[in-house]
């Protein structure tokens, strides 16, 4: 019970708080808060499968992110259809070149020995295959871009619903975890860590600089969102008339009919912001629930126990006859697919895709602190973590100008101290997550909500 009590405790003080800036600050703000807190939740419980389950790291979080928010482009943007005539069958042609290197380079390791002459095949597979996609692919790549590159400049998507796009950036991320995990899932510790990061380097380099596919820093705007647009609510009569009487009585208030009708144009401005983003946030929390509750059943099941087994020990469980390789790559790919889910959420929610914003600091870095934080191998502490470092990153700016403002208000506004603290406010973020990543670690070694082995 005192578990359970622990849990409802510290949710109950991310509520509290989320609910104060509403408050204080806008409900905007904090639904966008709630928002990013959800997104950041199914993240940590990616990155939490791997290390809270099987002990693996994976700094490449960062990588599948991006091909979470490649799939949602993929998936619902509109087809540019003079791209597609310009190099779009090439670039068909061109997927079918590498899928048949990977099937012959399979083919050729089951029929043959290893031996010399068998790495000379693959090598000439490869370097044929190579060549083959460079001379195709170079000029359609060229004039694919060169369609109204302002605009497009790149193939598109299908012009699907976005939401298929959360399922598609799975499989995105899945199937590459599949292919770095047969790579690099034989290192250890730091090497892994690594060689992750370095792999999801590489996936952010190419999703930048080939424009024909995303369009790269060029950015994809416009992407269509599964909930209505502020705009078409603020021109919707039984919106307005909602929130008309919602504010009747300040509205009351107001002699001047043109007065109160400027303030009525303000108040379903804001509220139609509000709307929509709580449909977003009802969605993601569906998403949180539903992937929480398969998430704890899979961690007290005996499959759970058989992969904190092996993590806690893999030498005596491959003694015991488990496929330690073989759950490491399973659960390696099930925690990037969850990842690659978020990435689909996070362009779902902004309505673009911004390769150029997928750095370490945001999408690897911060997502392990807030794991650490909330305490690995405990799904409620990870989620726990994501809302809180996310609150704290987020509200760090505006609380460190709230006390610089306070302390420094006896000082003239000319004054250089106060000018330079106050241009130096949104660093304080750093500073707090340093601050209390230190004090987590001396005192909550195990995170705020440590892993518990129930006993079954």
């Amino acid at each position: 019970m005192r578990q359970y009590a622990n849990v409802i405790s510290a949710y109950a003080i991310m509520i509290i708080l989320i609910i104060l800036v509403g408050v204080f600050q806008s409900w905007n703000v904090a639904l966008t808060i709630l928002n990013f807190c959800l997104i950041s939740a199914v993240m940590t419980m990616g990155a939490n499968i791997q290390w809270g389950y099987a002990g693996l790291i994976n700094f490449g979080i960062m990588g599948y992110t991006a091909l979470g928010g490649l799939a949602a482009v993929l998936v619902s943007a509109a087809p540019v259809s003079e791209a597609w005539a310009a190099g779009g069958i090439q670039m068909i042609i061109c997927a079918g070149i590498i899928v048949g290197i990977v099937f012959s380079v399979r083919y050729v390791l089951k029929k043959i020995e290893k031996s010399k002459k068998r790495n000379y095949i693959i090598a000439g597979i490869i370097i044929f295959g190579l060549i083959l996609l460079r001379v195709i692919a170079g000029p359609a790549t060229e004039h694919i871009e060169s369609v109204n590159p302002a605009k497009t400049g790149f193939l598109g998507g299908l012009g699907m619903p976005i939401l298929f796009s959360w399922i598609v950036g799975a499989f995105f991320a899945g199937g590459l975890a599949y292919i770095v995990g047969k790579v690099a899932l034989g290192l250890r510790a730091d090497y892994l860590a690594i060689a992750t990061l370095l792999i999801s380097e590489i996936v952010i380099a190419v999703i930048k600089h080939e424009d024909w596919l995303s369009r790269g820093v060029k950015n994809v705007i416009g992407l269509k969102r599964p909930v209505p647009y502020e705009v078409d609510l603020q021109n919707t009569p039984w919106f307005v008339d909602w929130v008309e009487k919602f504010h009747s009585g300040k509205l009351k208030m107001i002699n001047s009919i043109t007065e109160r009708q400027d303030v009525l144009n303000q108040l379903v401005i804001d509220a139609s912001s509000v709307y929509v983003k709580l449909c977003l946030a009802g969605l993601f929390l569906i998403v949180v629930i539903i992937l929480l509750i398969i998430t704890q059943k899979a961690l007290y099941s005996p499959w759970g126990r058989m992969m904190r087994a092996i993590r806690d020990n893999d030498e005596a469980a491959n003694a015991m006859g488990k496929n330690v390789v073989k759950e490491h790559l399973l659960i390696f790919i099930l925690g990037s697919a969850v990842v690659g889910i978020a990435g689909a959420m996070m362009v779902t929610h902004d309505g673009l895709f911004t390769p150029g914003s997928y750095r370490p600091m945001r999408y690897t870095f911060l997502i392990w602190v807030m794991v650490i934080v909330g305490g690995s191998g405990n799904n409620f502490g990870a989620i726990l973590g994501g809302f809180a470092v996310w609150f704290l990153w987020i509200e760090s700016a505006p609380m460190a100008l709230f006390l610089i403002n306070f302390f420094t208000s006896h000082l003239p506004e000319t004054n250089a101290l106060k000018i330079h603290l106050i241009n130096t406010a949104p660093y304080f973020r750093f500073l707090t997550m340093g601050i209390g990543l230190l004090l987590i670690m001396r005192y909550r070694p195990r995170g705020i909500l440590p892993e518990k082995i129930i006993k079954q």
